[in-house]
């Protein structure tokens, strides 16, 4: 649990994160409660799984968050004919040492930018699974591990879905957020045409942070506290998933487990070492919404799961501050 003299320097680890915030908002104009999901993701150790219409800057969003932080960076373009071991490495044989030699794939690297991930087969698509899960990958019994930080932001259009294949629900289940960029306002678009007619946006654009701050705010991050009430209202909205009628697949305990981490980096995003439960309500349609297959009756009446998860948090009781007796670090300085 975070002390009190432990909070100046989550306070300055979290002007590192609004340094990028801004960087990144340099770029994706009019759009802040997408970079702060973006941003909360990485800080939370999750995969973004960007979802939109073309044109609305879904790999500019990836491109930007990668560009700002100093760190490796790849991109894998999805295709038909992506295989494994372009994702994750091939063991070649060297004549001249005479023993094999693994020459890694793209995934070795700290962010990984997988733009439109479902043109590629379900056999490439799968290749992820273990990387995105364990941050590790094997080839030929070998386990490799992976950069820290680690995090694959993966873009998909909804709209072209011929000689696509749709992420199983294994794959979507390891992605913590979906997040849909959505058109501009009028106002941001035509500042877009003013700032970004001529050169890329991303030609000027200069790291903000280093890899290793934002290691330091991951580590910040697993340090916010989550009190017992809170922890119990994100276990009981995920188990509300499980029951509903409109659904014919809830969320899964790993969805528990992303939630939580979520909200905690989006309470040191806002400057707090401890959650609210308010921050369990924002988060709670981009974290499990993806996760969910409505039942054919919801789907034939144009239920969505969002609005699933929405009368959900209406129908789930929220919890006070605290359970009796238990109060955070602090509590009685900073109103919680």
């Amino acid at each position: 649990m975070t002390t009190y003299d432990d909070r100046a320097s989550l306070a300055d680890l979290t002007t590192t994160a609004d340094r990028v915030r801004r960087s990144v908002e340099s770029v994706i104009e009019g759009k802040p409660e997408v970079v702060r999901l973006a941003l909360t993701v990485l800080l939370a150790e999750g995969h973004l799984l960007i979802e939109d219409v073309p044109g609305v800057g879904k790999t500019m969003l990836a491109k930007t968050l990668a560009r700002s932080i100093d760190c490796s960076v790849q991109r894998i373009q999805f295709t038909p004919d992506l295989l494994p071991s372009d994702i994750t490495g091939v063991s070649v044989y060297d004549q001249q040492r005479r023993e094999f030699e693994f020459k890694p794939g793209a995934i070795f690297a700290q962010i990984v930018i997988g733009d439109e991930i479902n043109r590629a087969s379900p056999k490439t698509q799968s290749a992820l699974l273990e990387s995105m899960e364990e941050r590790q990958v094997t080839v030929d019994g070998a386990t490799y591990e992976l950069p820290s930080p680690f995090m694959v932001v993966a873009t998909q259009n909804p709209v072209e879905m011929e000689g696509t294949y749709p992420l199983p629900e294994a794959q979507r289940d390891r992605f913590m957020v979906r997040v849909s960029v959505g058109y501009p306002s009028a106002e941001a678009e035509l500042q877009m045409l003013d700032v970004h007619g001529g050169l890329s946006p991303l030609d000027d654009l200069q790291p903000v942070a280093h890899a290793h701050d934002v290691v330091k705010l991951i580590e910040a991050v697993r340090e916010v506290y989550v009190a017992e009430p809170v922890r119990r209202y994100v276990v009981d909205l995920v188990a509300a998933t499980r029951h509903h009628p409109d659904l014919r697949l809830g969320a899964s305990p790993r969805a528990t487990l992303h939630l939580l981490r979520a909200v905690k980096a989006s309470a040191a995003l806002s400057g707090r070492d401890y959650v609210l439960p308010d921050d369990v309500q924002a988060l709670a349609a981009p974290v499990l919404a993806h996760r969910l297959l409505p039942t054919a009756q919801a789907q034939l009446a144009r239920r969505t799961a969002e609005q699933v998860v929405g009368e959900i948090l209406q129908r789930t009781p929220v919890p006070s501050a605290h359970a009796p007796g238990e109060q955070p670090p602090g509590a009685g300085v900073r109103g919680y």
